[in-house]
C-alpha cells in the first residue's frame, strides 16, 4: 500500500478498513466515531458510548479528543475492570479513562466500573445503567486470544442473559497484559474481572472495532475468516449490523485479502 491508500472488504456485515499505519487508522476511526455521536445528538439530545481500554485504543483515544465534540452532551461507559484494583492503579481501566478521555474532554458523566466492594452489588448497579439508554458506540476491541472485552474463549457466551458477569481470566488472556507493559509478571495480572457481556456489546448499535498490531494478526484472521464460534468470541463481529474493522498492515497480514 501507498502511504495515503486504504483498502475496504466485506466480512459478513462487518466492514473492514486496511490502513498503511496506525495514525491513519486512528484518525478515521476517531472521524467514524464522531459522526456517530453526532448523529445521536441530533436524534436525541446525547449519546451514550461505551470506551474500551488497552494499547490498541491508543491511537483511537488520541484522535477523537481532537474533534468537535459536543462532550457536554456524551455519558462514556467502561467496559472491563479488574476484581481487586482501585482507580487509580496504573494498570487499571479506570485511571486509563480518566487521563486519556474524563480529564481532556469532559463528558456530561463517565460511568465507572468499580473493582473493588461487592461485586454482585456493582454488577446489579452497572447493569441499571446500561439499562437506562441506548449504547450508541462500543468501542470493541480484539484480543490476541479472540476476546471482545473480557469475554475470553471457550466459555464466552453470545446469548448471555446477563449485560455484566464477574469472570476468571485465561492465562493468555492475563499474558496480553504482561505484553503490554502494564504488569511485570503473569502472576501480578489480577485473576479476576467484571466484563460487560457479548450480549451487553451486540447492544450496541454500533462497534467501532480498532486492532492494530502484527500480535492480533491471528486473531483478527481467526475473527474474520473463521467460523462464528466463542472459540474466537470476536468472530461475532461478522454478524453486527453496523460495524467497522480498522486494521494496519501488520494486523490484516493473515488475511486472505483479495489485490
Amino acid at each position: 500500500m501507498t502511504a495515503t491508500e486504504e483498502r475496504t472488504y466485506r466480512y459478513g456485515t462487518a466492514k473492514v478498513r486496511v490502513f498503511p499505519n496506525r495514525t491513519d487508522l486512528g484518525q478515521a476511526a476517531a472521524l467514524d466515531a464522531a459522526k456517530l455521536i453526532a448523529d445521536a445528538i441530533q436524534q436525541r439530545g446525547s449519546s451514550r458510548i461505551m470506551i474500551a481500554t488497552g494499547n490498541s485504543q491508543l491511537d483511537v483515544a488520541k484522535e477523537i479528543v481532537k474533534l468537535p465534540i459536543e462532550w457536554s452532551k456524551v455519558d462514556v461507559f467502561h467496559m472491563d475492570e479488574y476484581v481487586g484494583v482501585d482507580g487509580n492503579h496504573p494498570a487499571g481501566f479506570q485511571r486509563w479513562i480518566r487521563e486519556r478521555i474524563e480529564d481532556r474532554v469532559h463528558p456530561r458523566t463517565v460511568n465507572y466500573i468499580s473493582g473493588l466492594g461487592d461485586a454482585d452489588a456493582e454488577i446489579a448497579r452497572y447493569t441499571d445503567l446500561l439499562n437506562s439508554g441506548p449504547i450508541d458506540i462500543a468501542f470493541v476491541g480484539f484480543g490476541e486470544n479472540g476476546h471482545i472485552a473480557f469475554n475470553d474463549p471457550p466459555v464466552a457466551d453470545f446469548h448471555d442473559p446477563k449485560l455484566l458477569k464477574r469472570v476468571l481470566l485465561d492465562n493468555t488472556c492475563r499474558m496480553q497484559q504482561v505484553n503490554e507493559g502494564h504488569f511485570a509478571t503473569v502472576a501480578d495480572v489480577p485473576s479476576e474481572a467484571i466484563t460487560v457481556t457479548c450480549t451487553g456489546l451486540l447492544r450496541a448499535k454500533a462497534w467501532i472495532s480498532c486492532v492494530p498490531e502484527a500480535r492480533k494478526a491471528e486473531a483478527v484472521r481467526r475473527a474474520l475468516e473463521g467460523e462464528i464460534s466463542i472459540a474466537c468470541p470476536a468472530s461475532i463481529a461478522q454478524t453486527h449490523p453496523n460495524t467497522t474493522v480498522y486494521l494496519d498492515p501488520e494486523s490484516s497480514s493473515l488475511l486472505k485479502l483479495e489485490s
